[in-house]
């Protein structure tokens, strides 16, 4: 299983990027398809920090709700994977790092890779925004409760 893939990855992917580039080239010219190539590896850094951002909030909401964010987590492995892919240079690597920056691909992908992978968790030293123990050293106080202004009557006021 392992051979196809790095036979993919090392042989085929190359392949196919230098047609690619003949292609266009002969097409467009060189001076063009260079600019093309410089003009996706700028869209894809700017494309990394706006969905990397927002996936960073959607992150957090999901530990804020008590949950494990394992669709987030794996969004954002496909998201920094899809700006690698468009800081390469070449069509097919960018082709493939578009898609992986449109969220129907990756919720596909995701359906894709969850029925295949199992993952095992350890949470017991996580805090995911479940209520803590109460510790009897704690003062909780309500907003009521607590003031900035001095208390005349306080017997801690120093004198």
């Amino acid at each position: 299983m392992r051979f196809p893939f790095l036979f993919i990855l090392f042989v085929a992917v190359p392949l196919m990027e230098i047609a690619a580039f003949v292609l266009v080239g002969s097409r467009i010219g060189v001076v063009a398809t260079l600019a093309m190539v410089l003009v996706t590896a700028l869209v894809g850094s700017i494309l990394l920090r706006v969905q990397g951002f927002g996936l960073l909030s959607r992150i957090r909401q999901e530990v804020d709700a008590g949950r494990v964010p394992q669709r987030e987590l794996v969004h954002g492995v496909m998201i920094l994977l899809a700006g690698l892919l468009l800081l390469l240079p070449g069509f097919v690597t960018d082709a493939m790092g578009f898609l992986l920056f449109v969220p129907a691909f990756r919720d596909a992908a995701w359906r894709f890779l969850s029925a295949r992978i199992v993952a095992n968790v350890d949470i017991r030293g996580m805090d995911l925004g479940r209520a803590r123990q109460k510790d009897s050293r704690t003062i909780d106080l309500d907003e009521e409760e607590y003031s900035r202004s001095t208390d005349p009557n306080s017997p801690w006021k120093r004198d």
